[in-house]
């Protein structure tokens, strides 16, 4: 079966619900933290050009992820990132994570990327990518995007602990550790 992965666009607003019934399913099921978004919130990342969208040939929802920008664009977060169900095991979650990851570089070049995850499939994933674990003291300290662990199904343990429980990992890409240096015995 033929999966594309495209940048989200309006045309997309209509597999809204199903993301984000397809996030709480996959939360629930796992028994980990993934915050809830709205419909509204996900559309308006994919009007905005800041979402990847996987569809199948027959028209079915596959795959989907988002970027925020955080601390004045010093940081992109590469968030939300699910698979449907029925697509899953197909390689489909890698194709959407470089694709996101090469939106974020498009759109916003000289900003840090991160991601905070449970999940080792998508630790593996971004590692592959040039992303290294970090302390969360070495992401954004924008106090909105902390905000948004408030929707996450085990923050009541997070505040309770002041952070020190939580099961997510951090993980940054920082292009200035990715500079390529011109070879100077190849330079003319």
């Amino acid at each position: 079966m033929n999966i594309e992965v495209v940048v989200a666009d309006e045309s997309h607003a209509v597999y809204a619900d199903e993301i984000c019934e397809e996030v709480f399913i996959s939360a629930r099921e796992r028994g980990t933290g993934i915050a809830r978004r709205t419909p509204e919130y996900v559309i308006e990342k994919m009007t905005a050009g800041k979402a990847v969208i996987a569809i199948a040939e027959d028209g079915r929802f596959a795959g989907f992820s988002y970027i925020e920008t955080w601390g004045h664009k010093q940081f992109v977060a590469n968030s939300g990132l699910i698979v449907a169900h029925a697509f899953r095991g197909l390689g489909l979650a890698m194709r959407i994570k470089r694709r996101i990851f090469q939106l974020s570089q498009e759109l916003f070049p000289e900003s840090k990327i991160f991601s905070i995850t449970t999940g080792a499939a998508v630790m593996k994933m971004n590692y592959e990518l040039g992303f290294r674990p970090v302390p969360f003291s070495f992401l954004t300290d924008d106090p909105e995007f902390w905000k948004g662990c408030q929707g996450c199904r085990n923050y009541p343990i997070l505040e309770s602990n002041n952070f020190k429980m939580c099961l997510c990992t951090g993980l940054l890409y920082d292009p200035a550790e990715h500079v390529k240096v011109e070879n100077p015995v190849n330079k003319k």
